[in-house]
């Protein structure tokens, strides 16, 4: 499937790196923010830009999945960025994605499913014959 329209959800830096390597590959974008950021460049760097959340919250409404995927599919985004940071390690963003039909812009969630928490990934990958640097596998 074809990334048609992109919705980068998230904020700053990180959110105007995405959408300018998506405005240089012809991908139109949409930009989410909150009350608090509603002066930030990322806003005016997308092609459309829509207010999350209410005005009294300025981080929470970044991390509402259901949420995204409602401005992802009211204005035709069939692409999720997460960025860097909230919700790019999130399998149930990744999972919901594949269950809306939209393409979530990075690993499939079973890798996380199975490690849990990005402190504790260590026994898996072994089992799984990844490839892996000999001083890693001591204790």
């Amino acid at each position: 499937m074809k990334i048609t329209k992109l919705l980068v959800a998230n904020r700053g830096e990180i959110a105007i790196r995405v959408l300018r390597a998506a405005t240089e590959l012809n991908i139109p974008t949409v930009a989410v923010y909150t009350h608090e950021d509603r002066y930030s460049q990322h806003r005016y760097k997308a092609d459309e830009a829509y207010q999350i959340g209410g005005d009294d919250e300025p981080l929470k409404p970044y991390l509402d999945i259901e949420g995204l995927l409602r401005v992802a599919q009211a204005n035709g985004a069939n692409a999720i960025h997460p960025g860097y940071g909230f919700l790019s390690e999130n399998a149930t963003l990744a999972r919901r994605c594949r269950e809306e039909g939209i393409i979530f812009v990075g690993p499939r969630p079973r890798p996380w499913t199975r490690s849990a928490t990005r402190c504790a990934p260590r026994p898996w990958p072994w089992s799984a014959r990844y490839p892996r640097l000999r001083a890693a596998n001591r204790s």
